[in-house]
This record gives C-alpha cells, structure tokens and sequence, in this order.
C-alpha cells in the first residue's frame, strides 16, 4: 500500500528523471540540430583547374572539379577577366549545350572534364599562353563566390595522366 511519503518520493523521482530525459532529449536534439545546420551549409573546393592552350584567338575552355562536403549548392555564373563573357555548358551524345546554372550536390562533386560539362570563355581579350594564369570567378546560389587562379595548359594536356594525351 502506497504512504503519503511513498507517493512523494515516487512523484520526486518520476519528476527528476522526466526532467533528465528531457534535458538529454534537448542536448541531443540540439547537438544534431547543429549538425544538421553545419551540414546543411555547402562547403566547396575547387581542385585541378586548368585552361588548354586554345588554338583559336576568340574562344577557350575551362575544367575543374567543384567537390562538395556539406549541402546542395548551385554554380549560376563564372566570370573572367580574360574573356568578355563566360558561359557554362554541357556536353551529351556530342551535344554541346549552354546551360544557366549547374546543381552542386550535397557531399558530392560536380566535374567540369573533357567530353563533358566545360567552361566556355567567349570573345577572348587576349590569347592566353601555356604557363599563364587566369583569373576567374565563380558565383553561387547559397556560398560566397570562389575566385581561382586557373593555370593554362598544353593544348593536350590529360588531367587524368598529369601528362600530354596521345591523341
């Protein structure tokens, strides 16, 4: 049979471990809240950027791989001091096609190679040389735009070899 002092102690206990619960509950949920948050925000990288020595005075292209270790992102424009306008394209099926934007996915990369999604620099300012950098600026829709110091390249020059293509 439950006492008067029985009931107190139970209704203290039942109180005090409520009360843990719920400060463990809050200190967890708001330890995943904050990294959810963190993970939410994108954090882009970008690595092996180049530029091809172009063979043509009007026009050039650019590669890179934009790797991503938090949420989804989207590249919306690239600028460049070398060119009066640059655009981003996509190639499928030996289709190029200008696109307005590219997805960045959340922990994920978006590549930029050969045979497939390119920068286009239009209306060149001057011809750039192998051994020269350029400049260019890349605008996101969430992150601060990241500026890279783009090396330019053998004309056939094969990132995936580090070396000259055969081809």
């Amino acid at each position: 049979m439950k006492t008067p002092a029985n009931r107190r102690a139970l209704l203290a206990g039942s109180i005090a471990l409520t009360a843990g619960l719920t400060l463990a509950g809050c200190s967890d949920s708001s330890a995943g809240k904050a990294s959810v948050s963190t993970s939410d925000k994108p954090e882009l990288k970008v690595s092996g950027a180049f530029v091809p020595e172009p063979t043509m005075d009007t026009m050039a292209s650019g590669f890179f791989t934009l790797t991503n270790k938090g949420g989804a992102d989207k590249l919306v424009s690239v600028t460049s001091p070398l060119a009066k306008k640059v655009t981003l394209h996509s190639t499928t099926n030996n289709a190029m096609r200008e696109q307005k934007s590219f997805d960045v996915p959340a922990d994920g990369e978006l590549d930029f190679a050969r045979g497939g999604n390119h920068l286009m620099f239009e209306k060149l300012n001057h011809k750039p040389k192998q051994g020269e950098k350029i400049a260019v600026l890349l605008r996101f829709e969430k992150s601060d735009p990241i500026e890279v110091e783009v090396p330019v390249k053998a004309a056939t020059y094969n990132p995936e070899h580090g070396k000259h293509s055969s081809h």
